[in-house]
């Protein structure tokens, strides 16, 4: 079989050999690619790796972002979004799909960190973090300050400074951290954490946590999951002063207090004394009047009482004379209750002679050994009827035992092997077994003949009974 010339030149590939041809074609056209689409069939597998498919109104793109690409990502990528990918055209060989492998992911519309603002912040509200049943109340009188905060910011020169014009003794620590940059966020949650841990030590009223103000760039430390979560779950509580008043944090929204600048936040802490000294003043100043009130009325109602009051000499004298008759009353009542108390126990006591249990109970004792003995007549006769009875059922029982009969030279056979009595010599044949029953023991015999007639005793015996006699045998 021949080929015609053009087969002849074709060069024939293997399927894995055509895959690695396309592979480096493709990876050698298009090294680095920018892609936008539409985020769909996304999922991650137990690898950590992004797996989706990009896709447009007219065609799809299968796409892969491996682990340690994902750390440069500030939101987080869901089906339906729309992004800009850069990254490798490739194949993979097993299966012969060719897929995108994305190095940098990028969201269209909302730049990547206010999306990632708005998807921690619809996480969080979820949970239930942004509550206000779950926010810490905060202390009326704060005197102990802790200032999470960078110490070279604008932050802590505002604050100081406003706490320094105040009148108010007040002490204030400062915990340095870095408020921007790579590991800003981890370095403030910790701050706030380790400051929770000594709150017995230091015995702080109220965190401050802020800076200055600055791009989202500058405050994306603040909107960061571990320090909102660590502002939530602080025990002592907390004011988030961020930025300036347009700006807005994950922090403010967790702390139990947002102040819209760090200046804010260190007026609000001097406004709140101020109102407590005035609170504390107006009760003075009301309690003094309400004092003053109270014991000008009592003086009043002392003074007229003063004049309503007789000479106690004179009453104490009245007093004593209604005691006296009181008293005289009550003698004379008593004697008449116990001269009736005794004449009712007098006539108790007679009746009580007569009906004297001890009589009573002779009396019965009498009664009960009476009956005892006629019992016991009566029990002697019964059991003596009884035993007569006995005996006599006994000997007619033992005039109807059909063994009595036998002990007196009766025996009773049966045939074998039925068991079944011989009462006709008829019912048995020669040489047949059987079984004689006497007053003691029991014979087995061999029948030699059958004989109608009454032969002289000892006729009727035979050599295999005779064998068994000598024996012994029962």
């Amino acid at each position: 079989m021949t080929f015609p010339a053009l087969f002849e030149e074709t060069c024939v590939f293997t399927v894995s050999e055509l895959n690695a041809r396309i592979r480096s074609l493709l990876e050698s056209e298009f090294p680095y690619v920018w892609v936008c689409g539409e985020v769909s069939n996304f999922r991650v597998p137990a690898s950590g790796h992004f797996y989706f498919t990009l896709k447009d109104a007219g065609s799809q793109l299968r796409a892969v972002m491996f682990r340690a690409q994902q750390r440069r990502l500030r939101f987080e990528p869901e089906a339906g979004l729309q992004v800009l990918c850069q990254g490798r055209i490739t194949v993979y060989e097993p299966r012969g799909d060719y897929q995108l492998i994305v190095d940098v992911m990028e969201p269209q519309g909302l730049g990547a960190l206010q999306l990632a603002f708005e998807q921690l912040k619809k996480r969080l509200e979820a949970e239930g973090l942004f509550d206000p049943a779950r926010k810490k109340p905060l202390p009326v009188v704060p005197q102990r300050i802790a200032v999470v905060t960078s110490p070279t910011g604008a932050a802590i020169r505002d604050i100081l400074k406003v706490l320094q014009r105040s009148p108010y003794a007040l002490i204030v620590t400062l915990i340095p951290v870095r408020v921007q940059g790579e590991g800003a966020a981890e370095e403030i949650a910790r701050a706030i954490q380790q400051a929770g841990a000594l709150r017995d030590t230091f015995r702080w009223d109220v965190i401050l946590v802020g800076r200055g103000g600055g791009s989202l760039e500058d405050l994306w430390a603040f909107n960061e999951e571990a320090v909102a979560r660590a502002v939530a779950d602080c025990p002592i509580p907390t004011i988030s002063c961020v930025g300036h008043e347009i700006d807005v944090t994950i922090s403010d929204m967790a702390a139990d207090l947002r102040a819209p600048t760090p200046t804010a936040a260190a007026q609000w802490i001097v406004g709140r004394l101020e109102g407590v000294e005035r609170d504390l003043s107006s009760l003075s100043e009301r309690l003094r009047s309400t004092l003053e009130r109270r014991v000008q009325r009592h003086r009043e109602q002392l003074h007229h009482l003063a004049k309503r009051l007789r000479d106690p000499r004179r009453r104490i004298t009245d007093r004593r004379l209604y005691v006296d008759d009181r008293l005289e009353r009550l003698v004379l009542a008593f004697s008449g209750r116990l001269a009736r108390l005794r004449m009712t126990h007098g006539h108790l006591a007679e009746r009580l002679k007569l009906h004297r249990p001890s009589q009573r109970i002779e009396s019965l004792r009498d009664r009960v050994n009476a009956v005892f003995r006629s019992l016991c007549v009566d029990q002697g006769k019964l059991l003596e009827r009884s035993r007569f009875q006995l005996e006599h059922r006994a000997a007619q029982l033992e005039s109807l035992n059909p063994l009595a009969i036998l002990g007196r030279g009766y025996s009773i056979t049966h045939r074998m092997p039925d068991g079944k009595i011989v009462r006709c010599a008829r019912e048995v044949k020669e040489g047949q077994r059987v079984q004689v029953r006497l007053w003691q023991g029991a014979l087995r015999c061999v029948v030699e003949a059958c004989i109608d007639s009454i032969d002289e005793p000892g006729q009727g015996r035979t050599e295999r009974g005779e064998e068994e006699e000598n024996n012994g045998e029962v």
